[in-house]
């Protein structure tokens, strides 16, 4: 196989770069960056010394089997068509094909859509949820970090009429490594270090993604109360959901439907109960891990999931939909556990 990265020098860029080395049915590996086109690659990653990694190339993709594009919003979408024309298979680490309204594109992305016709043609591609929809597809839309965790925990309890869905909130907090490797006053050292805070308050672009995947859980639209935080830590990420239950449910069937969604799931892991997920649990690979509680005081549910933002939160997950949508195994190339400690 022939397979290409688009944006090959972001954190998420490297991070496939990685995983597609150790991925057998990989066979010619075309990275591309627009900034350092003709560089070596280990000239900017000087850990990658001595593993012939190859030269980075400019825009101009050759013909390729599948193509990640690891690319700010509106950059891949306005070549995406002439990509698929060519039979090669995208799948996008960006915005531009997460959402089905082009109107709520434009308006949280302040940007015309630059290719709005292809919408209908793209899956969003969270496996454990859309399996079957992802197989063989062509346009793949790789879902964010944030609703990547949160829809693992929230989809199938939503699914079964479980949760009332007046009352969502999602508290999350992610390491710096999600706010990408362009240099910003935010991510400086001296202000992060140290220092905890919220950002993106009731405006974050991860909101409409979120709540449109839960409205399509729910079978009616819905909004959520979405905070993200940012910690001072490289990577990993940790959601914490409060919910109101439906009457009569309690905490046993909340875990049942859990374990029937995702006993049979390589990556999801519902911990035993009073485990609680630490991010530590899933750094490095593409595992997630979830827990609840219902707080007996208020009768509400407190659902916990952590994931590697830059593995299941993007690269890793990115791999995943690529092996669906080739037929390979799913889990080729992404197996494995966390570093510990």
């Amino acid at each position: 196989m022939k397979v290409g990265v688009l944006g090959a020098t972001g954190y998420a860029g490297q991070e496939l770069v990685r995983l597609l080395q150790c991925h057998k049915e990989v066979k010619d590996l075309y990275l591309s960056s627009s900034s350092v086109a003709g560089e070596d690659y280990d000239s900017v990653y000087p850990h990658w010394s001595g593993q012939n990694v190859g030269i980075l190339q400019d825009e101009n993709v050759p013909d390729l089997d599948v193509l990640f594009c690891a690319l700010p919003h509106g950059l891949t979408a306005a070549r995406t068509s002439t990509f698929l024309s060519r039979n090669i298979k995208v799948i996008d680490l960006g915005a531009d094909f997460r959402l089905n309204s082009v109107q709520i594109y434009e308006e949280w992305y302040k940007i015309k859509h630059p290719a709005a016709e292809l919408l209908k043609e793209a899956v969003y591609g969270l496996p454990e949820l859309y399996r079957e929809q992802i197989r063989g597809q062509a346009l793949i839309a790789n879902p964010g970090c944030y609703p990547t965790a949160t829809l693992l925990a929230l989809v199938p309890l939503l699914r079964n009429n479980l949760l009332q869905t007046g009352y969502l909130i999602i508290d999350a907090k992610s390491g710096v490594s999600g706010a990408g490797r362009g240099v910003s006053l935010g991510t400086h050292y001296s202000e992060v270090n140290e220092n905890f805070k919220a950002y993106g308050v009731a405006s974050h672009r991860h909101t409409p993604e979120i709540e449109q995947e839960l409205s399509r859980a729910a079978g009616h639209p819905l909004t959520v109360t979405f905070t993200p935080h940012l910690v001072p830590m490289t990577r990993g990420m940790l959601v914490t959901i409060y919910a109101a239950v439906q009457q009569g449910v309690n905490e046993e069937d909340l875990r049942r439907c859990w374990l029937e969604q995702y006993q049979d799931e390589e990556f999801i892991h519902v911990l035993p109960p009073r485990t609680w997920p630490q991010t530590k649990f899933a750094s490095g690979s593409n595992n997630a891990f979830l827990q609840l509680t219902v707080d007996q005081r208020t009768g509400n549910v407190v659902l916990i999931a952590a994931i590697d933002n830059l593995i299941k939160g993007a690269a890793g997950q990115a791999i995943q939909n690529m092996n669906l949508v080739m037929g390979w195994p799913e889990g080729q190339g992404i197996s494995g556990t966390a570093l510990w400690p």
